[in-house]
């Protein structure tokens, strides 16, 4: 597996982490006093999005004349529900030679 696979494959996970945070984990503690959550699925995002980050740096410098791409996936991962069109654009990416 290549860089732009192993990036495809943890912008998924850290994208449902995203949703479980923000779906989840934020209901319930506005919602039913409840931060235990938070900080459990906060915790396990913010370990997630990190690895996210080092394999997009990394696919970035082994696809660099894909700048502008990897640009609007760095962007994307940043909104709940981004890493579906990152999964789209990751997907068509793994398919093109290096």
């Amino acid at each position: 597996m290549n860089a732009v696979h192993h990036l495809r494959a943890i912008s998924i996970v850290e994208g449902i982490s995203y949703l479980a945070l923000v779906l989840v984990a934020m209901p319930l503690k506005y919602l039913f006093e409840t931060p235990g959550a938070v900080r459990i699925v906060g915790a396990l995002h913010g370990l997630l999005f990190l690895i996210f980050v080092l394999l997009w740096v990394r696919a970035v410098l082994d696809r660099s004349g894909r700048l502008g791409l990897f640009g609007l996936v760095g962007l994307a991962s940043l909104l709940p529900f981004g890493f579906l069109f990152v999964d789209k654009r990751l997907r068509e990416e793994a398919s093109r030679p290096v």
